[in-house]
């Protein structure tokens, strides 16, 4: 079996062109899949401190705090798709960091092929952290927000 390298590359390009984590393509002689790891940041929506103005030359970054990641009260995405926080874009979020919520409350949508899933919460708690942005692909596995 000969390999064709243009396709293969062709196929490389266009994942670093989308943000697609994986393409696969068939024909009656071969079967190519490329694929690609993507480490996802954390996103931390709590709101700022309000603090008096420090100089310029006087800051310095903070320690990151425990990677909640690892936390015990990790939610993590049962699928690959979109997450949206919110039912629509003028709708309100369905969670926001500090609120309460119970077992069963939807914390976030995930879109995966055309189908919306609500993630809901596996127990009752306070939300201390939401690491996904509205309309972020995730993976599966990939912690989604913290409930203490």
């Amino acid at each position: 079996m000969q390999v064709d390298v243009k396709l293969v590359r062709q196929l490389a390009e266009l994942l670093n062109d989308t943000s697609m984590t994986e393409i696969e393509v068939e024909t009656e002689e071969c079967k190519i899949r490329v694929a690609r790891t993507v480490q996802a940041a954390a996103v931390n929506y709590a709101p700022p401190p309000v603090a008096a103005p420090a100089p310029a030359a006087a800051a310095t970054p903070a320690a990151p705090a425990a990677a909640p990641a690892d936390h015990p009260g990790a939610v993590k995405s049962p699928m690959v798709g979109t997450a949206y926080l919110a039912a629509s874009p003028e709708a309100a979020p369905f969670v926001n960091v500090g609120d309460s919520v119970k077992e069963g409350d939807t914390l976030i949508i995930i879109e995966a092929m055309k189908v919306m899933n609500p993630i809901v919460a596996p127990r009752g708690g306070k939300v201390t952290h939401l690491l996904v942005a509205n309309g972020q692909p995730v993976e599966f596995d990939q912690p989604l927000a913290v409930i203490e």
